[in-house]
Parts: structure tokens; sequence; C-alpha cells
């Protein structure tokens, strides 16, 4: 069974021979670190490990040209607008056309990056203009409301391109948005000011048969879980999270097969030693693993203060387990 094969059969509570394993990308700098630590120089991460290929393809979704500081004001509204153009080719993605020709005989999973979720819609990047989108949501809602759709709209337009092309096996939607004890906005306002903007994005993925919509989200969003379910998403893939509030194992028990979800193991654990490994890997994976619709991965990108030795450990221990529960469900 191959890569995509495998990713929709979990996806689709199927019968996998085991459940993909994917790796976020492991830097050059981590990869120096660890030949000093006993990696063989010129050995390739994918052949150490058995591992699946993910690609993840990404259109242009920023303004052209670059507006600054909007929404200030009604007419920069139609500025805005002209700046997101969906017909432009520029836009596309560079690797398009390897994807395309690959076509449907492709034997690796492709996502599509759709959405870059509300803070960065709203040009965030950093505190002051945080602080002004904030002030916004009380102030000028309206103008929000309006920049957000026009967003919306964009993406839509652009998927709809994309999708005509290339058949993609999830779309993410990014989406920053928490604190560490909470959403950085409400339940509520999140409803009113984002997931009604992706509306017309997520009848587009619909439209073209994608199956598995993700929401890729970081620290705590826990509260907005309800919320993008009754939308449409189906999966979740938190990252760098509050391991406390987005534990996988109660979130699978209050919203069961409706969420599927990638990720969920503790990246302080493979910094923490073997014995924080196994029990993080052996008190989650094998529960989430028998619920099905579940694709184990550490929840934020391998850094050089994980050693090779930690991280050795971790995709051994992690491949006797999933095969383990890949031969049980074949037998049974």
């Amino acid at each position: 069974m191959n890569s995509r094969r495998r990713f929709l059969e979990v996806m689709q509570f199927g019968s996998p021979d085991r459940v993909p394993y994917f790796e976020e990308g492991i830097r050059d700098e981590v990869l120096e670190v660890w030949r000093q630590q006993g990696l063989p120089r010129g050995a390739d991460i994918g052949g150490l490990f058995p591992s699946d290929r993910l690609e993840e393809m990404e259109p242009d979704l920023d303004p052209t040209p670059p507006i600054a500081n909007w929404p200030a004001s009604v007419s920069q509204l139609g500025e805005l607008r002209k700046s997101l153009d969906p017909d432009d080719q520029s836009r596309l993605p560079e690797d398009l056309n390897d994807h395309v020709k690959a076509g449907k005989a492709r034997d690796y999973t492709l996502f599509l990056r759709i959405h870059r979720g509300f803070f960065l819609s709203m040009g965030v990047r950093g505190w002051n203009r945080f602080s002004e989108v904030m002030e916004a949501l009380v102030k000028e809602p309206q103008l929000v409301r309006e920049s957000m759709s026009i967003r919306g709209e964009f993406a839509a337009r652009l998927a709809e391109r994309l999708l005509q092309r290339v058949e993609v096996d999830a779309v993410i939607f990014n989406e920053p948005i928490g604190g560490n004890d909470r959403p950085l906005i409400s339940p509520r306002m999140y409803e009113e000011f984002v997931l009604s903007s992706y509306e017309p994005v997520l009848a587009a993925v619909r439209q073209y048969g994608v199956k598995t919509i993700i929401f890729r989200t970081y620290a705590n969003a826990r509260l907005l879980i309800p919320g993008i379910l009754k939308r449409g998403f189906n999966c979740l893939w938190a990252c760098e999270v509050n391991a406390a509030a987005m534990d996988y194992r109660d979130i699978r028990k209050e919203f069961g097969r409706d969420l599927r979800l990638i990720g969920g193991i503790d990246l302080d654990a493979l910094r923490g030693g073997k014995e924080a490994i196994r029990r993080e890997i052996e008190e989650k994976v094998p529960a989430l693993l028998a619920g099905g619709g579940y694709v184990p991965l550490a929840d934020g990108r391998v850094r050089e203060d994980v050693s090779f030795e930690n991280y050795t450990y971790y995709r051994r221990l992690l491949e006797a387990l999933t095969q383990g529960a890949a031969s049980r469900g074949n037998s049974a």
C-alpha cells in the first residue's frame, strides 16, 4: 500500500496496512547536530525509518501589491479586492505542474494549503498590528467582516482553479489563533467573523470532492472545535499545543469519529529522554489507533534540542506500536 492510499484509508476509517509516518521536515541544522551524535553522513532519514511522502502545495495568498495598515477605511476594501486576483497566473504553486503530471497514479499524499486563517489574513505580523485588529473587532466590525469575506471569496476562486487541475487528498486551513489558555477571540466572534467567511472556500472544496478538511491550529484552540465541526471541518492537526487542554484522548472521547486527528504526541517528551518518550507514546497512541482516523505525529517540528538517540527511540517505538496495531486489525 502506498503513502497516498494509506492516508486515505486512515481518514476513511478503513483498513490500512499501517498508519502513515509523516515528518514535518527536519532542517539541515538539526541533521548536522545529529551527525555529530552518530547519524551517518549522507544518510537519509527516510531510509533509516519507514517513512511516507507528504507534499503540501500552497498558492500565493498575499495581496499584490502589499497593502499597508489595512483595514483602515472602507475605501481600502476595493484596493484589497483588486490586490487579490485569483486569475493571476503568478499565484499558482510552483510545483503545480509536477503534481498535475503525477495524476491519479501518484503514490504520495498531497495537501492543499488554501487559507492562512484570521490573524495572518488581517495582516498581523507583530504586536502593534495584533492590537489594532483586536480593537477593530469591537469598533469596526463591518470592516473586519468585509475584509475576511473578500479573502474568503478570493481563496474559493483560487481553490477552484487548482482543484480543476489536480486531485488533492486534503485541504488545510492554517489557523494560528490560540493562546496558552484559550483562543485569542471568543467562539462567538470566531463564528461571526471567520467561519462565515470560510463558507465559499468550503463549498468549493466540497464541490471537487475533497473529503478531508484539516483545521491546523496552535496552542489551545479547544473552544473552537464545536464550531468548526458544524461548518464541515473533520480533521484536527494541533501543533505546539497546551498539552493538557488539547489532549487527543479527551478530544476523541468528546467528539468521536466526527473528528479525525493528526499529531497529538507532545514534542517535549522527545526532549525528555527514553522514559518520557515511552510513557507519552504508550499512554496515548494505542487507544487513538484503536479508534481509527488517527495519524500519529509529534506536535511540532523537531529541533536541535531533540537528540538523535531520542529521535531514533521515538521512531522505533512508534513503528513497533503502529505495525502491531495494523496486524491486529488485519487479523480481526
